[in-house]
């Protein structure tokens, strides 16, 4: 981790990978975000969830395990764990706390579920608990955190949650449909300036991992939609010149330039059931809300 957030830093264009969004005040932050008016995903894929409950039940059919990454407070597990009755629920997050409060809330409202938390990175390998059934899984993956990742490694970690299940399994997947910029572009730079805060705040999580001494009140949020790529980016802008410092190294930020931290993918459908298909799922259905804004995909080997 030490490692991994230096060599980002040091690269020629500096990056901070999104993963180290999420300590507790980030994770918090986060849900604060799902709740503001301009973020549509977590509305609409929920909305989605609710609505087209008996069609994602009958398309997914019998569960024993539903597998989260990114699960975070669980809400939507919980929302899912409701529709399909799984015994098992294993939760997957960077974030400690904020997953075992979930997991505990799960146990709590659904005592028949036995409710796991991994505390993980994604982006490595996954050690999931050996004694949790492998026929009849499903990966859940909402909130269209697949578009964090770019291409080459969205198609590597949908290859990896192929080896999670059987051919009895299954993946339900969330995903961000390209749409008009100023909705993009508004959900990624809310007029509240919490989006501003949660991105800042990864520069006092890189404090306390890597001891460096970056001032986020020197730093300024930006959010905008890359046409030709078809991704929301997230940086961080350097206000002033200034130097930073962590033991053993350094860098020197000019005005104006600027820290990569986040991508967020808008696939059109078509495209993403390619990658799919190259994945090693064969076959795939899907659910969208009225406006096309969303999509929830279930796709079996």
């Amino acid at each position: 981790m030490h490692q991994d957030i230096i060599d980002g830093l040091l690269q020629p264009v500096a990056r901070i990978s999104p993963k180290y969004f999420y300590d507790q005040c980030g994770s918090e932050l986060f849900e604060a975000i799902t709740r503001l008016p301009e973020y549509y995903p977590t509305r609409t894929e929920r909305t989605l969830l609710k609505e087209r409950a008996h069609d994602i039940a009958q398309a997914v059919g019998a569960v024993s395990t539903v597998i989260e990454p990114g699960a975070g407070n669980g809400e939507k597990g919980r929302v899912l764990c409701g529709i399909l009755r799984p015994t098992h629920f294993v939760g997957v997050d960077i974030s400690t706390e904020i997953l075992q409060e979930g997991m505990a809330r799960l146990r709590q409202e659904q005592p028949t579920v036995d409710a796991r938390a991994v505390t993980a990175d994604l982006t490595n390998h996954l050690e999931l608990p050996a004694d949790i059934p492998f026929a009849h899984r499903l990966v859940f993956y909402p909130g269209s955190s697949i578009g964090n990742f770019d291409p080459p490694q969205a198609l590597e970690w949908l290859r990896r949650a192929r080896t999670w299940i059987d051919n009895t399994g299954g993946l339900l997947i969330g995903i961000d449909l390209p749409k008009e910029l100023a909705v993009l572009e508004a959900a990624y730079d809310d007029a509240a300036g919490v989006t501003a805060r949660f991105n800042r705040n990864v520069l006092a999580h890189v404090n306390r991992l890597i001891g460096s001494d970056f001032d986020a009140s020197q730093w300024s949020h930006r959010a905008f939609f890359n046409t030709k790529a078809s991704r929301i980016e997230m940086h961080l802008e350097a206000d002033r010149r200034q130097l930073v410092r962590w033991p053993g190294g350094r860098r020197e930020f000019a005005q104006g330039e600027r820290i990569h931290t986040e991508n967020s993918y808008k696939y059109p459908l078509p495209a993403f059931s390619a990658m799919l298909r190259e994945a090693g799922f064969t076959r795939a259905r899907w659910w969208t809300d009225e406006r096309h804004w969303f999509a929830l995909i279930h796709a079996q080997p």
